[in-house]
Protein backbone atom coordinates (compact mmCIF):
# COMPACT_ATOMS: atom_id res chain seq x y z
CA UNK A 1 0.00 0.00 0.00
CA UNK A 2 0.81 3.45 -0.84
CA UNK A 3 1.80 5.90 2.11
CA UNK A 4 -1.52 7.79 1.42
CA UNK A 5 -3.45 4.65 1.40
CA UNK A 6 -2.34 3.67 4.49
CA UNK A 7 -3.10 7.13 5.68
CA UNK A 8 -6.72 6.80 4.77
CA UNK A 9 -6.91 3.63 6.29
CA UNK A 10 -5.47 3.94 9.61
CA UNK A 11 -7.89 7.08 9.59
CA UNK A 12 -11.26 4.92 8.85
CA UNK A 13 -9.96 2.32 11.45
CA UNK A 14 -9.33 4.62 14.34
CA UNK A 15 -12.73 6.19 12.92
CA UNK A 16 -14.79 3.04 13.69
CA UNK A 17 -12.70 1.47 17.04
CA UNK A 18 -13.57 -0.16 19.33
CA UNK A 19 -14.67 -2.32 16.30
CA UNK A 20 -12.60 -3.20 13.90
CA UNK A 21 -12.77 -1.56 10.73
CA UNK A 22 -12.69 -3.11 6.83
CA UNK A 23 -11.82 -2.21 3.08
CA UNK A 24 -10.76 -3.32 0.00
CA UNK A 25 -7.61 -1.93 -2.05
CA UNK A 26 -8.24 -0.78 -5.46
CA UNK A 27 -6.35 -0.44 -8.57
CA UNK A 28 -8.51 2.28 -10.77
CA UNK A 29 -7.53 4.03 -13.88
CA UNK A 30 -3.86 3.35 -13.04
CA UNK A 31 -4.05 4.67 -9.47
CA UNK A 32 -4.26 2.96 -6.24
CA UNK A 33 -7.32 3.87 -4.02
CA UNK A 34 -8.29 3.14 -0.73
CA UNK A 35 -12.73 1.41 -0.64
CA UNK A 36 -13.79 1.58 2.46
CA UNK A 37 -16.14 -1.17 3.64
CA UNK A 38 -18.61 -1.96 6.12
CA UNK A 39 -17.99 -4.66 8.72
CA UNK A 40 -21.04 -6.64 9.45
CA UNK A 41 -19.49 -9.21 11.97
CA UNK A 42 -22.14 -9.29 15.21
CA UNK A 43 -18.47 -9.39 17.21
CA UNK A 44 -16.90 -6.09 17.36
CA UNK A 45 -13.45 -8.01 17.37
CA UNK A 46 -14.26 -9.81 14.10
CA UNK A 47 -14.94 -8.57 10.41
CA UNK A 48 -17.24 -9.90 8.37
CA UNK A 49 -16.91 -7.50 5.05
CA UNK A 50 -20.38 -6.35 3.42
CA UNK A 51 -21.01 -8.33 0.73
CA UNK A 52 -22.62 -5.48 -1.27
CA UNK A 53 -19.54 -3.15 -0.86
CA UNK A 54 -17.21 -5.68 -2.54
CA UNK A 55 -19.60 -5.95 -5.22
CA UNK A 56 -19.47 -2.16 -5.45
CA UNK A 57 -15.53 -2.38 -5.47
CA UNK A 58 -15.53 -4.57 -7.83
CA UNK A 59 -17.07 -2.05 -10.19
CA UNK A 60 -15.27 0.47 -9.29
CA UNK A 61 -11.94 -0.87 -10.06
CA UNK A 62 -9.61 -4.12 -9.65
CA UNK A 63 -9.31 -5.55 -6.08
CA UNK A 64 -5.84 -5.50 -5.35
CA UNK A 65 -5.84 -6.56 -1.23
CA UNK A 66 -8.07 -6.65 1.43
CA UNK A 67 -7.45 -4.45 4.89
CA UNK A 68 -8.87 -4.75 8.17
CA UNK A 69 -7.50 -3.30 11.39
CA UNK A 70 -6.40 -5.20 14.98
CA UNK A 71 -7.96 -2.89 18.11
CA UNK A 72 -6.03 -2.52 21.00
CA UNK A 73 -3.85 -5.75 19.64
CA UNK A 74 -0.87 -6.42 17.88
CA UNK A 75 -1.28 -6.39 13.81
CA UNK A 76 0.20 -9.41 14.24
CA UNK A 77 -2.41 -11.87 11.78
CA UNK A 78 -4.73 -14.37 13.73
CA UNK A 79 -5.03 -18.47 12.74
CA UNK A 80 -8.34 -16.91 11.27
CA UNK A 81 -6.89 -14.41 9.31
CA UNK A 82 -4.45 -16.57 7.63
CA UNK A 83 -7.48 -18.97 7.08
CA UNK A 84 -9.21 -16.25 5.55
CA UNK A 85 -6.59 -14.72 3.56
CA UNK A 86 -6.23 -18.23 1.90
CA UNK A 87 -9.79 -17.64 1.23
CA UNK A 88 -9.85 -14.92 -0.48
CA UNK A 89 -6.95 -15.06 -2.39
CA UNK A 90 -5.72 -11.70 -2.17
CA UNK A 91 -2.83 -10.25 -0.21
CA UNK A 92 -3.88 -8.58 3.49
CA UNK A 93 -2.90 -5.56 5.56
CA UNK A 94 -3.44 -5.12 8.86
CA UNK A 95 -3.01 -1.90 11.02
CA UNK A 96 -3.20 -2.21 14.98
CA UNK A 97 -5.06 1.30 16.50
CA UNK A 98 -4.25 3.26 17.76
CA UNK A 99 -0.90 2.43 17.47
CA UNK A 100 -0.69 2.27 14.06
CA UNK A 101 1.11 -0.88 13.42
CA UNK A 102 1.21 -2.86 10.37
CA UNK A 103 1.62 -6.34 9.10
CA UNK A 104 0.81 -7.85 6.15
CA UNK A 105 0.74 -11.69 4.85
CA UNK A 106 -0.83 -13.36 1.48
CA UNK A 107 -1.95 -16.67 0.37
CA UNK A 108 0.91 -19.27 0.90
CA UNK A 109 -0.96 -22.43 1.43
CA UNK A 110 -1.31 -22.15 5.20
CA UNK A 111 -3.59 -24.88 7.18
CA UNK A 112 -4.97 -24.01 10.44
CA UNK A 113 -3.80 -27.35 12.28
CA UNK A 114 -6.71 -29.84 13.40
CA UNK A 115 -5.43 -29.30 17.27
CA UNK A 116 -5.19 -26.26 19.37
CA UNK A 117 -6.32 -24.08 16.74
CA UNK A 118 -8.28 -20.24 17.72
CA UNK A 119 -11.60 -20.15 17.32
CA UNK A 120 -13.66 -17.80 15.17
CA UNK A 121 -17.23 -18.65 14.11
CA UNK A 122 -17.59 -18.76 10.71
CA UNK A 123 -14.10 -19.34 9.67
CA UNK A 124 -12.67 -21.64 12.27
CA UNK A 125 -15.21 -23.02 14.27
CA UNK A 126 -16.83 -26.84 14.99
CA UNK A 127 -18.30 -27.22 11.28
CA UNK A 128 -14.93 -25.68 10.14
CA UNK A 129 -13.09 -28.55 12.18
CA UNK A 130 -15.29 -31.23 10.44
CA UNK A 131 -14.62 -29.90 6.89
CA UNK A 132 -11.08 -29.47 7.27
CA UNK A 133 -10.78 -33.53 9.07
CA UNK A 134 -13.29 -34.68 6.33
CA UNK A 135 -10.73 -32.88 3.48
CA UNK A 136 -7.73 -34.32 5.07
CA UNK A 137 -8.83 -38.08 6.34
CA UNK A 138 -11.08 -38.92 3.53
CA UNK A 139 -10.82 -36.94 0.63
CA UNK A 140 -14.11 -35.42 0.97
CA UNK A 141 -15.10 -31.59 0.63
CA UNK A 142 -17.83 -30.86 2.20
CA UNK A 143 -19.64 -27.76 1.18
CA UNK A 144 -19.52 -24.50 3.52
CA UNK A 145 -22.62 -22.84 5.31
CA UNK A 146 -23.17 -19.08 6.08
CA UNK A 147 -22.81 -19.12 9.98
CA UNK A 148 -22.54 -15.50 10.66
CA UNK A 149 -23.52 -14.39 13.94
CA UNK A 150 -24.57 -17.04 16.51
CA UNK A 151 -27.35 -18.82 14.81
CA UNK A 152 -28.16 -20.84 18.02
CA UNK A 153 -28.83 -18.09 20.21
CA UNK A 154 -31.69 -17.19 17.34
CA UNK A 155 -33.19 -20.18 17.67
CA UNK A 156 -32.26 -21.80 14.50
CA UNK A 157 -31.70 -25.67 14.13
CA UNK A 158 -28.71 -24.98 11.23
CA UNK A 159 -27.11 -28.64 11.51
CA UNK A 160 -30.78 -30.16 11.57
CA UNK A 161 -31.32 -28.41 8.76
CA UNK A 162 -28.39 -28.57 6.45
CA UNK A 163 -26.95 -32.36 7.27
CA UNK A 164 -28.67 -34.01 4.53
CA UNK A 165 -27.18 -30.63 1.78
CA UNK A 166 -23.96 -31.89 3.35
CA UNK A 167 -24.09 -35.75 2.31
CA UNK A 168 -24.80 -37.12 5.69
CA UNK A 169 -27.74 -39.28 7.29
CA UNK A 170 -28.71 -40.06 10.69
CA UNK A 171 -27.47 -43.37 12.02
CA UNK A 172 -28.81 -45.56 15.29
CA UNK A 173 -26.00 -47.88 15.88
CA UNK A 174 -24.60 -48.95 18.80
CA UNK A 175 -21.23 -48.15 18.02
CA UNK A 176 -20.06 -45.64 16.45
CA UNK A 177 -17.62 -45.50 13.92
CA UNK A 178 -14.50 -43.08 12.94
CA UNK A 179 -15.57 -40.05 11.79
CA UNK A 180 -19.12 -40.12 12.90
CA UNK A 181 -20.37 -37.15 13.65
CA UNK A 182 -22.36 -36.44 16.65
CA UNK A 183 -24.97 -33.37 17.29
CA UNK A 184 -24.88 -31.70 20.63
CA UNK A 185 -27.79 -29.93 22.15
CA UNK A 186 -26.00 -27.28 24.67
CA UNK A 187 -27.45 -24.31 24.80
CA UNK A 188 -32.07 -24.48 24.76
CA UNK A 189 -33.15 -26.62 22.38
CA UNK A 190 -31.28 -25.53 19.59
CA UNK A 191 -28.18 -28.04 17.93
CA UNK A 192 -25.49 -25.75 18.35
CA UNK A 193 -22.17 -27.77 18.24
CA UNK A 194 -20.56 -30.82 16.38
CA UNK A 195 -17.74 -33.40 17.21
CA UNK A 196 -16.67 -35.63 15.09
CA UNK A 197 -15.49 -39.02 16.47
CA UNK A 198 -12.16 -40.61 16.23
CA UNK A 199 -12.63 -43.74 17.70
CA UNK A 200 -11.35 -45.53 21.36
CA UNK A 201 -13.98 -43.18 22.76
CA UNK A 202 -12.37 -40.21 21.58
CA UNK A 203 -13.77 -36.55 19.60
CA UNK A 204 -12.12 -33.93 17.86
CA UNK A 205 -13.99 -30.82 18.51
CA UNK A 206 -13.69 -27.12 18.74
CA UNK A 207 -15.95 -25.41 21.65
CA UNK A 208 -16.87 -21.34 21.35
CA UNK A 209 -14.28 -19.83 22.74
CA UNK A 210 -11.41 -22.45 23.54
CA UNK A 211 -8.83 -23.92 21.76
CA UNK A 212 -9.99 -27.42 19.15
CA UNK A 213 -8.87 -30.40 21.17
CA UNK A 214 -9.21 -34.07 21.37
CA UNK A 215 -11.36 -35.26 24.50
CA UNK A 216 -12.86 -38.36 25.67
CA UNK A 217 -16.59 -38.60 24.65
CA UNK A 218 -18.05 -39.06 28.47
CA UNK A 219 -21.20 -38.99 30.30
CA UNK A 220 -21.13 -34.82 29.84
CA UNK A 221 -21.17 -35.05 25.74
CA UNK A 222 -23.00 -38.29 25.45
CA UNK A 223 -26.25 -36.69 27.70
CA UNK A 224 -25.87 -33.75 25.32
CA UNK A 225 -25.88 -35.11 22.02
CA UNK A 226 -29.09 -35.63 19.82
CA UNK A 227 -27.99 -37.44 16.64
CA UNK A 228 -24.80 -39.48 14.94
CA UNK A 229 -24.62 -38.68 11.89
CA UNK A 230 -22.32 -40.51 8.66
CA UNK A 231 -21.28 -39.21 5.89
CA UNK A 232 -22.95 -41.54 2.48
CA UNK A 233 -19.68 -42.25 1.24
CA UNK A 234 -18.44 -43.96 4.09
CA UNK A 235 -21.88 -45.59 4.79
CA UNK A 236 -21.03 -47.44 1.72
CA UNK A 237 -17.38 -48.48 2.86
Amino acid sequence: MRPNTKSLALEYALWNAPREACGLVLVRKGKEEFFPCRNIAEDAQNFILHPDDYASAEDRGDIVAVFHSHVEQSPKPSQADRVACEASGLPWYIVSVPAGEWDYLEPCGYKAPLIGREYSLGVLDCYTIIRDFYRQEFKIELPDFDRRGKFWERGEQLYLEKYREAGFEKVFEANPRRGDIFLLQLFNNVVSHAAIYLGDGVILHHLEGRLSTREVYNGHYQKHTVATLRHGKLARC
